[in-house]
């Protein structure tokens, strides 16, 4: 019996709660000219600086998926196996939605090749270290996104900051980024990460975030000039960074990853996923309603 139950430790990987399902979902939004050039509170830096996140997403959720299948034939937990399956098949999804997007934002005149071309070169840089420590930027960006993620779903100002054609997109995004929410982080810990590891690489990634999507949003800026006002601008770093500001308001659950004993599950928001699904549900494209299961596995 002692041995049964050290066997059932060791292999029990999977912290997910029982009421979470992780599974793919396409959507297939449409973004046409109903959709406003500043749809972030109509706010011409908020707005750029989420397209700029935007164009982020398909090529840094491929790396993610990397990551997580390098040592998918090391998971022993057969619930953290189809958790896994679950994650590529999401951020799959995630990638051909926001690939849809981002032909929105190249529409406008914005730079979204050359962006996609030096993000390549710069995770092809990451790509050359460790397959571990790959994973442990994995586990530090999706703490990143997760929190994101909580905050959208949380806050009603946020949301109904956002112009009703592209919020569907943020929230089924949001509810999917939460399900998955673990899933990396339980396959690092399965595999030897180690406390140091996730630490460093939280540093580095939340830098290395912060720099490119600066970067990136510089770049919009610089393509939208004849729109640039100080005012504006200062409207949406306040936004961004002031008081319970979008971001500022998440450096509390950002400090919380540096807990020796912590894990995303701590803060069980699972009851924001049954909130928010049936709503963004009625906004399945009709050729997808019946489930759509292409991944990247």
């Amino acid at each position: 019996m002692l041995v049964t139950t050290q066997t059932d430790k060791q292999t029990k990987a999977s912290h997910t709660p029982g009421n979470v399902s992780i599974k793919p979902q396409r959507m297939g939004f449409e973004f046409g000219e109903a959709v406003p050039r500043y749809w972030l509170d109509n706010n011409y830096l908020i707005s750029h600086t989420m397209n700029a996140l935007s164009v982020l997403f398909p090529e840094g959720e491929q790396f993610f998926v990397d990551s997580v299948r390098a040592f998918r034939d090391q998971i022993k937990d057969p619930k953290l196996k189809e958790e896994v399956r679950g994650f590529i098949g999401q951020e799959a999804m995630h990638s051909l939605e926001h690939i849809a997007m981002n032909q929105h934002v190249r529409d406008q005149g914005m730079p979204v090749e050359e962006m996609e071309r030096d993000l390549k070169v710069i995770l092809g840089l990451a790509r050359q270290l460790p397959k571990r420590h790959q994973l442990a930027i994995t586990c530090a960006l999706e703490h990143i996104t997760a929190m994101m993620a909580d905050m959208l779903l949380e806050r009603d100002d946020i949301r109904e900051d956002m112009h009703e054609t592209m919020r569907p997109l943020w929230v089924w995004h949001a509810i999917e980024e939460t399900e998955h929410k673990a899933v990396a982080y339980d396959v690092f810990q399965q595999v030897g990460g180690t406390y140091a590891e996730r630490a460093f690489y939280q540093l580095f990634a939340t830098s290395a975030l912060g720099v490119v999507a600066s970067w990136y949003t510089g770049r919009m800026i610089a393509n939208d000039l004849k729109n640039f006002s100080f005012r504006g601008a200062a409207k949406g770093i306040w936004r961004m960074w002031g008081k319970n500001g979008a971001f500022s308001s998440l450096i509390p659950a950002w400090a919380e990853y540096f807990k020796p004993g912590y894990h995303p599950w701590d803060k069980d928001n699972s009851e924001l996923i049954a909130r928010f699904k049936a709503e963004v549900e009625q906004y399945i494209a009709p050729k997808y309603q019946n489930g759509n299961r292409r991944t990247l596995q």
